[in-house]
């Protein structure tokens, strides 16, 4: 028989770049627990799926089945047009059995 927490919890990684670093992130909502969170090193080339999944497993969550990953992109400035351009990838992600998160 198994409990609520024994049970894979759903959740947002997102990843972005941030002072010229890609950084991977689970966003943890509700919560007063810090976020999760992997620095892949310098900003090219962007991290492959295969790296992104292995950087989801160190901080134990996996891709749910069938999980794409999806693209945004924003400014880094709200409202101003001529502002550099950030790019901020999103999968659904779900923590490993035995893993709290």
């Amino acid at each position: 028989m198994s409990s609520e927490q024994d049970e894979p919890r759903e959740f947002t990684a997102q990843m972005s770049v941030r002072r010229g670093r890609w950084r991977l992130y689970v966003v943890l909502l509700n919560t007063t627990e810090q976020w999760p969170q992997h620095d892949f090193g310098g900003a090219w080339p962007v991290p492959t799926f295969t790296e992104r999944t292995q950087a989801l497993n160190a901080l134990g969550f996996e891709p749910v089945p069938e999980a794409k990953w999806t693209w945004t992109e924003d400014t880094e400035t709200h409202g101003d047009p001529s502002s550099a351009v950030l790019l901020i990838a999103a999968a659904r992600v779900r923590s490993r059995a035995g893993v709290g998160a």
